[in-house]
């Protein structure tokens, strides 16, 4: 196996980890996740193992279990979903398929520079500030909240500010073993273009070295070509790529 596939799949295992919402369950060697919150990868399934069930009487029990729960059965594909070709039955069925993203990985934490200090916050302030800046709910926000403070591993939010105080980007890690993921990077509209998005994973990444990780992931929309460029900038490179896929109109919501 090479370094990148190596790396992708422990991106891919770090990254179940940390969004891990306290509503979970399984159902035949699938990870059902059933947060109220806007993350759809808290809110989704993972098909981990092929297990013994027929596929449709695997979806009925799963869409009975997200039905309970309020919420539009999701089944998040990845290159590591069972069975492996579970993305062409799906399609078969008319399932659409909806917000893909990628998993770009960088293999060295090393020749980080040693500028911008960071201010820690709390996990429930974190989720209520970016959500205050994304326009969640009041739900999304709680559920976010939620979800991080039952993590099997650590969030850890920081603000980059400036001389006055003024937010000018944000951020989490997750530091899991020797690898860690970032998460929530938002940058202010009117703080955009300025270079602080760069400035802050710099920090984040050095944070992280510090706490022992010496390999970084994160996931980015397919479609966000400016993060995507921004990342390669600081020496990530694409693993690999997933996307969703629904029956239920409501569920790219």
């Amino acid at each position: 196996m090479t370094l990148l596939a190596t790396l992708a799949k422990r991106a891919e295992e770090a990254g179940l980890n940390a969004s891990a919402p306290p509503q979970e369950a399984q159902i035949d060697g699938w990870l059902l996740r059933l947060s109220p919150g806007k993350a759809k990868r808290s809110r989704c399934v993972n098909a981990l193992a092929q297990g013994r069930l027929p596929l449709p009487q695997l979806l009925d029990r799963c869409e009975a279990a997200f039905a309970k729960s309020g919420l539009p059965l999701i089944i998040r594909i990845t290159p590591y979903s069972q069975p492996p070709d579970l993305d062409l039955q799906l399609q078969r069925l008319g399932w659409f398929e909806f917000d893909a993203a990628d998993v770009m990985v960088r293999a060295s934490l090393d020749h980080l520079p040693q500028r911008h200090l960071l201010r820690a916050i709390d996990n429930p302030a974190y989720a209520r500030l970016v959500g205050r800046l994304r326009g969640s709910s009041e739900t999304e926000i709680l559920a976010h909240a939620e979800r991080m403070q039952h993590a099997p591993r650590p969030y850890q939010g920081y603000l980059l500010e400036g001389p006055d105080g003024e937010l000018q980007a944000c951020g989490q890690i997750v530091v899991d073993e020797d690898m860690v993921g970032l998460f929530d990077i938002f940058t202010p509209p009117e703080k955009r273009g300025q270079g602080h998005a760069k400035a802050l994973c710099e920090a984040l990444l050095r944070e992280a070295r510090a706490q022992g990780a010496y390999r970084a992931y994160l996931q980015v929309g397919t479609d966000n070509k400016v993060a995507q460029r921004l990342y390669a900038s600081l020496g990530f490179e694409f693993a690999y790529r997933y996307h969703y896929r629904s029956k239920d109109p409501s569920a790219a919501d």
